[in-house]
């Protein structure tokens, strides 16, 4: 089967989750007024979405493939 869509790839589901589960916990008082870490983690859960969706449409395998490793960091980013 070929996707056509980033938006049919399972690891994008995936991350859309995570961002929202990470968007969900961060509205927490106590989390919320540490500002550097709010937005730090909200950004790198929202960059593995964005960068699978990126690579998808970058035109080559190889392509697609390094940004597939952006967003693995930035899950790691996410995990640390």
């Amino acid at each position: 089967m070929k996707i056509e869509r980033f938006e049919d790839i399972e690891a994008w589901k995936l991350a859309r989750e995570i961002t929202a589960a990470i968007y969900r916990a961060t509205d927490v008082d106590g989390f919320s007024k540490d500002f550097g870490l709010h937005d730090q983690i909200r950004r790198a859960s929202g960059s593995i979405m964005h960068n699978i969706a990126e690579g998808f449409d970058a035109g080559s395998n190889a392509e697609f493939m390094r940004f597939l490793n952006y967003a693995k960091h930035s899950c790691t980013e996410v995990q640390s």
